[in-house]
């Protein structure tokens, strides 16, 4: 994995005051990218690189370059492309003849020999800027799922783009203002944003499955999605259908184990996380080597730990199921208060925006102990979103309750608001209009009864929100401490046939991720393959509370706080003491509590602090 930037307009102002906005641009993604550097300047265009190398070390090097029917092409790519092999040898077949193995170089060739029609032919994560010299084009794209993050910025007809925010905000025509609408998205809607928002005043973020064209010329800028989730008629009966998802879902494990440096998995004694390392196990196991797999726990958790209706049930005796079944390495790591306190700033600095509180916070001090192990870790994000795991998907009440179902706390959030803070703004009209569009972009082929036309929607919201929300996390904690984490249920080809697949075979034997479950038989122990779902962990320790609270206390005793700019400080003490009459609902998800709350608060008042937001 890489960090890309760049710059491309009519009037670049290649000079040495430009050219040290470019190193400011790429020093701000050396967590990204330690490895190596390097940067691609001429005429209009500027493109800007820092490697993580992970295929290819020396044969990798970015900005990379290559001519083509009289055309010069040049791409920074951040990503992996799982199918390199067979888009070499169709390559090589039309007669392309290659320097390296990376697949930097095979996206680079595809996009010479099929422009922007190579996109149907990748399967992986990315984001990749392509720069046609000749023509005065840039390319960019991000991947179907919205692994990798691209953002970029308008400005008269300059375009100004990067892997993260604050690569943007090191730019000076893109300072760190906020108006009332992107105040919105963070107070009403954080840690989740509208596809395509990147919070900053004029600053977008391509979203998944979408393109973008800019011409220097004219400085117009074009964007189409290419890829979305399409309902079709399922072609399988239920058989063919577990056969089909064991299949892909083997595939995919099996692709993205490939590197040329140390791989590892990440593992809760959850049903995916132990899908993923059981599978990258045997395969390790064929070539000699040992796996290395990792947990994440709390200092005292077992003493403080309650279940609830979310979170059943621990994860260590799973996890030491698992061991017991794997021929690997296991490493226990354990957070504590101390860790994960001064995280929740680090946290917000990785994300460029308040995040998950404590679950960034902890994901983040949980890659700082992989790293020395590993480059590249394997996870089980996305399952949940894609076989219909979550509570929401199956408690029918829920399911059919009006709005997010993740975030029923609008009126909630508002009432901590300053009056005025968000203009003209009506906190319940601004919520319910992205609702309602994702509704309406939601595809459902007709003839379907009410609950499977509900499903579809539940999987698209699902899809477009709560997921970007963790893939966001999962992005920037680990990249902050440049460990590449790869994700193999969102390999588009399992979303695409589990999306049209009926709700009767996902919920098989009344079970959360029933079908995915059936189709993994033999491949984990039965306890472990049954387990019912329990989500990421946190801490139980009343230290964590105590310690957060303090800090909040510490911040609203400051009357020039950023935070009380926004906030009532009424309320907020009044959250403190337990007593603001919160009725149980999350503020977000089902793991962000009054402690992850209250962290929440102190991650905004950092934000708006150390990126000096301008509100205007």
């Amino acid at each position: 994995m890489c960090g890309i930037a760049g710059q491309v307009g009519q009037d670049p102002r290649q000079n040495a005051e430009q050219y040290k906005i470019y190193c400011a641009m790429q020093q701000s993604l050396s967590r990204r990218g330690p490895d190596q550097r390097g940067m691609y300047i001429e005429g209009p265009a500027a493109l800007i690189h820092a490697r993580l190398a992970v295929v290819d070390l020396d044969g990798g090097r970015q900005p990379m370059q290559y001519e083509q029917g009289g055309e010069c092409y040049v791409l920074v790519y951040n990503g992996e492309v799982y199918n390199t092999p067979e888009l070499r040898a169709e390559l090589c077949a039309l007669g392309h003849t290659f320097q390296g193995h990376s697949d930097t170089e095979v996206l680079l060739h595809a996009y010479a020999e099929w422009g922007e029609d190579c996109l149907a032919r990748l399967n992986g994560i990315f984001a990749f800027a392509v720069w046609q010299k000749r023509a005065g084009r840039l390319f960019l794209a991000r991947d179907r799922c919205g692994v990798k993050p691209l953002f970029y910025a308008l400005r008269g007809g300059t375009l100004i783009f990067g892997s993260e925010l604050k690569t943007l905000l090191c730019h000076p025509l893109v300072p760190p203002r906020v108006d009332a609408a992107g105040l919105a998205e963070v107070l009403l809607l954080g840690p989740g944003r509208t596809p395509g928002c990147g919070v900053f005043s004029g600053v977008r973020e391509l979203r998944p499955g979408e393109c973008a064209v800019f011409s220097s010329a004219d400085g117009t800028l074009q964007t189409r999605l290419y890829w979305q989730l399409v309902d079709h008629e399922h072609p399988d009966d239920f058989a063919a259908t577990v056969r089909r998802v064991r299949e892909l879902v083997l595939d995919a494990i099996e692709r993205q184990l490939v590197s040329d440096v140390p791989v590892a998995t990440f593992l809760s004694g959850g049903l995916d996380s132990s899908i993923i390392s059981a599978v990258a196990s045997e395969v390790f196991k064929k070539q000699g080597r040992p796996l290395h797999t990792f947990s994440v726990g709390y200092r005292d958790n077992k003493q403080y730990f309650h279940a609830t209706k979310f979170q059943p049930s621990p994860d260590a005796p799973y996890i030491r199921r698992m061991n017991a079944a794997l021929t690997a390495r296991h490493h226990w790591i354990t957070l504590d208060t101390a860790d994960l306190v001064p995280a929740l700033y680090a946290a917000t600095e990785a994300r460029d925006l308040p995040g998950m509180a404590d679950v960034d916070a902890s994901l983040l001090a949980f890659c700082e102990h992989i790293k020395p192990h590993a480059t590249v870790a394997l996870s089980g994000e996305c399952a949940d979103e894609i076989f219909g795991g979550y509570p929401w998907y199956r408690d029918k009440t829920v399911r059919e309750r009006y709005g997010f179902p993740w975030a029923q706390s609008t009126a909630y959030r508002a009432s901590f608001l300053r009056p005025g803070v968000l203009g003209d703004i009506d906190p319940a009209a601004f919520v319910d209009e992205r609702y309602q569009q994702t509704l309406a972009e939601t595809s459902v082929r007709e003839g379907l009864s009410a609950d499977e036309r509900r499903m579809r929607q539940m999987v698209n919201l699902n899809f477009r929100w709560f997921m970007q929300t963790l893939l966001d996390r999962k992005d920037r904690m680990s990249m902050w401490h440049s460990l590449e984490v790869r994700v193999p249920f969102c390999d588009h080809r399992i979303a695409e046939y589990l999306y049209s697949t009926p709700w009767e075979f996902k919920d098989h034997e009344g079970r959360e991720k029933g079908l995915l479950r059936e189709a993994m038989r033999g491949v984990l122990p039965d306890e472990v393959l049954w387990r019912k779902k329990s989500p990421y962990p946190k801490t139980w320790h009343p230290a964590y509370l105590a310690a957060v609270s303090e800090r909040l206390r510490a911040v609203i005793a400051d009357p020039a706080a950023p935070l009380l700019r926004l906030l009532q400080k009424q309320k907020l003490e009044a959250l403190l003491a337990g007593d603001d009459g919160r009725d149980g609902t999350p503020w977000y998800g089902q793991l962000m509590t009054r402690p992850q709350t209250i962290a929440w608060f102190l991650q905004l008042d950092h934000w708006l602090r150390h990126y000096r937001v301008e509100l205007v």
